[in-house]
């Protein structure tokens, strides 16, 4: 979300290198010394484009033109190229004529701001363009110090925080209103183009920044009355920051509005629940709670409490230097000096580009490893994988990294603008490097940048990124021949080279000089005792006579990946073109064996053979993965070599079966005697056997990524969809923990596309039961109705009897979450039916307990006790453990309708260790609900909250909206029973808000718990 650091905050990403502040207004500088014509000029930025000279305004053209204007402006002096230009005006669709519209704009510019220059110029006389042509480029120099507005502001914004700290705050909050001052409606008002709008939306963000560091000081100051009216209407233009409403909400309450101040909370909790799903922040949450309190230190003004900050975690998450690292002693020297600068400074961003197998990563490893010691809160490192087809996602990244900074999984917010908030508000006032490799483009390296004083970040990527604003940029071409050689050498060994230094350079030569073609070369020698340098470089020959033609780009890459490839034994060059076929980021052993039909002892040697050869990677014990730019190389190989070209198919159908087989196993340790397993696709490739279901559970979680890259994979073929329809049925538990939720859904879509337009009615009505799971977990009851009558449609036209099952089974459960109870018992009867038609127990135990909830909604307590007691027996005598808990929390809710609160409690305990155990997060919430029902008709209203609280926290993200309100109703009702009836009635009016967004019955009778409170 917001939120603002202490002090006054600064610009993002835009710092002026070499100026001095000056906290005094703009104001015309007089002319009487020189022409009109050069009296000074002043630019605004800050609303509509606009200059003057001395008073007078100068025309600054059509909105195209002033887009031009503001693009050198901001650059604060740097030369922008035209192509940069270009791309600043029109983004990736410019006009034909673009480079000759941007020259045209550029003269006019030049005439309007330099009238006379030329005359002055072409008479002898010494004089300064302010528009200056550089490298094929524009740049705005020579301005004089308060020139432009934005670079005025931010020297007032630097002189408050230096007033804040030294504790004046009066002259603090005057020099921020002048600040304030100077915007005059929209930044870049009516100027065209992605540049401007990228900075409209910085610069905006830093105006409300600057509004609420003046409003905090504001309240410090004791003028809470002033600042509501204020902070009302910026709350309403700014519904989502959480800090605007933690004022507001302090405001109030000193104003002696205390009930207006927790209405605020009320909303913004709702809010936040609507429109993002998420909680809000700690700070907010204790605000409320101290004002509930009538905490006396919220009487006296001053600064609301900070945040309660997570253990502090020392990351240390550097990937191992090479020990022949080799040369760039002048890059590592450059980027050594930039990193310690980044203490007491702006932070540090540098950037370095090159093409796949330039030693990036490696020089970048290498200097992170040097600058350990300026850093010692921590390093932190991730490999964005932006050269393939799935780069990682920023939130997901953010995500990590916090918990590497010791953040609880419950305090991570869910959005990519509040993980990003959350990663730079932990990192402030820490020194921590950050280590971005392979990124995609800036886009997705600017939410991961530490934005603080005193962190640094390096990031490497195949692009160069001149759109990542503030960051040193380093081009890495190949190496010198000297440390080409040296590196050879390294690898080699002294001995071999000394006696061959012609040959030697020959084949570093033969590599164009590139790292990894050299590492590649240099390996297969040292490997190969017998050979001699001079016959590994008549071996490349040929090689060097392409590798010359070859100036750039990824032709360089793939001619060094075809060296060490075309000196591959035949086992050791199927097994690269294979495994490179495999979606997903990496590959276990014995998936790895799968694809490659050979035993694992087998396939181990292979692989580490590869890996010695560099064209393959160890990611972790028994687990491997290609460069990206050597995997699309190993694909072109297997199209090109793979004979007969059916083998790449079957390679992947392996792999398919693997995994299915593997997830057959998994679901039938965890669920004896379900029959699903026997009414799966046959395989022809077996899968792991596990000895017990924490191993299974183990290997599922671990290759949920992985596996899931496999199905989307197989979908694009109608031979292998049944399969792998049926591997996402099997791996249904990825849905229910909340691991793996998004990306399932996100398959099992795609999964339901697929047989649908491939008109396979059988393995769409699977598909859709993969969907109908996804959609009772996210509680979409309408859309899992939906699609559960379509999948009982598809499946009985095609005699398929299993989907049948579980879609009754399925639209009875939704049925009583709808009062549907009629509907519901007749198709949990007819759920019962069939699954005793298919001799599937387990099945027919699942349906007896949903029945004994549709009793139990319809006043049949006893029958419901009895129906849930039957379902456990059937479970308990298969050993199935996972189901005889569900069974076991349906028996809980019986016994808790039936008043036998001890008895129920045992059982809804006995269910959640089981989910506890299974990481089956959405069972889990759902037990610890209805532990805090039973503990509320116990009259325990304190354990009850406890346990509605860890409720909310386990079904955060998942579970849907319906679930949560009936959390918090019966959160509310425990709050109401310990005294806190305002957070009582917080509670009630975000569950009223839920249901009634959702239709849902419950909404009257939580407007029935609210009347009293209202009342009163």
């Amino acid at each position: 979300m917001d939120g603002v650091p202490d002090g006054v905050p600064r610009v993002p990403e835009q710092r002026r290198p070499d100026s001095t502040p000056t906290p005094s207004e703009p104001s015309a500088t007089p002319g009487a010394e020189r022409p009109a014509e050069t009296a000074a000029l002043r630019f605004s930025v800050l609303g509509p484009v606009r200059a003057w000279r001395g008073d007078e305004p100068v025309t600054t053209g059509s909105p195209q033109q002033r887009a031009l204007l503001a693009a050198l402006l901001l650059r604060e002096g740097r030369t922008a190229t035209a192509a940069e230009l270009i791309d600043a005006l029109w983004g990736e669709e410019p006009p034909s004529q673009a480079l000759a519209a941007v020259r045209t704009y550029a003269s006019r510019l030049r005439k309007v701001l330099d009238p006379g220059g030329e005359a002055r110029r072409s008479g002898g006389t010494t004089a300064t363009a302010v528009l200056v042509s550089e490298s094929g480029g524009y740049a705005v120099r020579d301005l004089a110090e308060e020139a432009l507005d934005l670079t005025v502001a931010q020297d007032l914004a630097t002189e408050a925080e230096k007033a804040r700290s030294a504790g004046d705050l009066c002259h603090a909050r005057e020099t921020l209103r002048r600040a304030l001052a100077l915007w005059d409606g929209e930044t870049l008002a009516g100027v065209p183009g992605p540049y401007a709008e990228t900075q409209r939306v910085r610069l905006e963000e830093w105006r409300l920044q600057l509004v609420e560091s003046r409003l905090d000081m504001d309240l410090e100051q004791g003028c809470h009355a002033e600042a509501v009216s204020e902070l009302t209407a910026l709350t309403a233009a700014h519904p989502l920051r959480e800090r605007l409403r933690e004022l507001l909400m302090l405001a109030l309450y000193r104003s002696g509005r205390q009930a207006e101040a927790l209405a605020v909370y009320a909303d913004t909790r709702r809010l936040l629940a609507d429109e993002l799903g998420v909680d809000p922040r700690p700070g907010l949450s204790e605000l409320q709670q101290r004002i509930l309190q009538a905490d006396p230190g919220l009487a006296e003004p001053s600064s609301p409490a900070p945040e309660p900050a997570a253990v502090p975690v020392r990351p240390a998450q550097l990937p191992a230097t090479v020990p022949d690292f080799t040369g760039r002693s002048g890059f590592v020297r450059e980027l050594g000096d930039i990193l310690a600068s980044a203490e007491g400074r702006v932070m540090a961003v540098s950037a370095l580009a090159g093409i796949g197998g330039v030693g990036k990563t490696t020089l970048a490893v290498h200097v992170a490893h040097q600058a350990r010691a300026a850093f010692p809160d921590g390093q932190l490192y991730v490999d964005l994988q932006g050269a393939g087809a799935r780069a990682a996602e920023p939130e997901t990244v953010l995500g990590s990294f916090l918990r590497a900074l010791g953040t609880a999984d419950s305090a991570i917010p869910d959005s990519l603008e509040e993980r990003a908030a959350l990663y730079r508000s932990v990192l402030a006032g820490r020194r921590v490097l950050v280590l971005l490799d392979n990124a995609r483009d800036a886009a997705q390296v600017r939410p991961l940048l530490p934005g603080t004083d005193s962190c640094a970040a390096l990031v490497t990527s195949r692009v160069r990124m001149l759109d990542l604003a503030g960051a040193h940029l380093i081009d890495l071409d190949v190496m010198s021949p000297d440390e080409a050689l040296a590196l050879f050498t390294k690898i080699v060994g002294e001995e071999r080279v000394a006696s061959e230094r012609k040959a030697a350079l020959d084949v570093v030569a033969a590599c164009g000089f590139l790292p990894l073609a050299i590492r590649i070369a240099a390996s297969r020698l040292a490997a190969r005792r017998t050979w001699t340098v001079s016959v590994l470089a008549a071996k490349l020959a040929d090689e060097r006579r392409r590798l010359d033609e070859l100036q750039a780009g990824d032709l360089a890459v793939k001619a060094t990946f075809e060296l060490g490839y075309g000196q591959l034994e035949p086992a050791q060059a199927r097994a690269f073109r294979l495994l490179g076929l495999a979606d997903g980021p990496d590959i276990s052993l014995a998936a790895a064996a799968a694809v490659l039909d050979l035993p694992v002892e087998d396939t181990e040697d292979l692989l580490e053979s590869l890996v010695d050869t560099s064209l393959l990677e160890s990611a972790a014990p028994g687990r491997y993965r290609f460069h990206d730019l050597v995997r699309l190389y190993a694909r072109a190989c297997a199209e090109r070599d793979e004979l007969p070209p059916s083998e790449r198919g079957s390679a992947l159908s392996r792999l398919l079966d693997f995994y299915l087989a593997s997830a057959a196993g998994v679901y039938a340790i965890e669920r004896p005697g379900d029959r699903l397993v026997d009414h799966l696709e046959p395989t022809s490739y077996p899968g792991l056997r596990f000895d017990n279901r924490h191993a299974a559970q183990d290997w599922l979680y671990a290759e949920a990524i992985c596996l899931l890259a496999c199905v989307r994979q197989a979908a694009g073929r109608p031979e292998t969809l049944p399969r792998a329809i049926d591997m996402l049925w099997a791996a249904h538990d990825l849905s229910e923990s909340g691991a793996n939720s998004k990306e399932y859904e996100a398959t099992a879509q795609a999964l339901v596309g697929a047989a649908r337009s491939h008109g396979l009615g059988r393995a769409e009505a699977r598909a859709l039961m993969t969907l109908v799971n996804v959609h009772h977990v996210s509680g979409r009851f309408e859309r899992a109705e939906e699609e559960a009558e379509r999948a009982i449609r598809l499946a009985q036209e095609s005699d398929d009897l299993l989907p049948v099952c579980w879609a009754r089974n399925a639209r009875g459960i939704i049925a009583l979450y709808q009062n549907r109870h009629a509907d519901g018992e007749e198709h949990l009867s007819r759920a019962i039916e069939h699954f005793r038609a298919l001799g599937d127990r387990p099945g027919v135990a699942a349906a007896l307990c949903n029945l004994s909830r549709i009793h139990l909604a319809t006043g049949r307590t006893q029958g419901a006790v009895a129906l849930a007691q039957e379902g456990i027996d059937i479970y308990d005598a298969m050993g199935n453990s996972l189901r005889g808990a569900n069974a076991r929390y349906a028996l809980g809710l019986a016994l808790t309708q039936s008043g036998e609160l001890h008895s129920a409690a045992e059982r809804l305990q006995e269910a959640l260790e089981v989910f506890r155990d299974s990481r089956q997060r959405l069972w889990e919430g759902m037990s610890l609900f209805r532990l805090a029902e039973v503990d509320l008709a116990a009259r325990r209203a304190a354990r009850a909250a406890a346990n509605a609280e860890m409720a909310l926290t386990v079904l955060r993200g998942i579970g849907g909206e319906w679930r949560r309100g009936n959390v918090l109703t019966v959160l509310g009702r425990a709050l109401s029973g310990i005294g806190q009836t305002g957070r009582a009635q917080v509670c009630w009016q975000e569950a009223a808000g839920i249901y009634e967004e959702l239709g849902s019955p419950e909404a009257a009778e939580v407007r029935a718990l609210l009347s009293p409170v209202q009342a009163a």
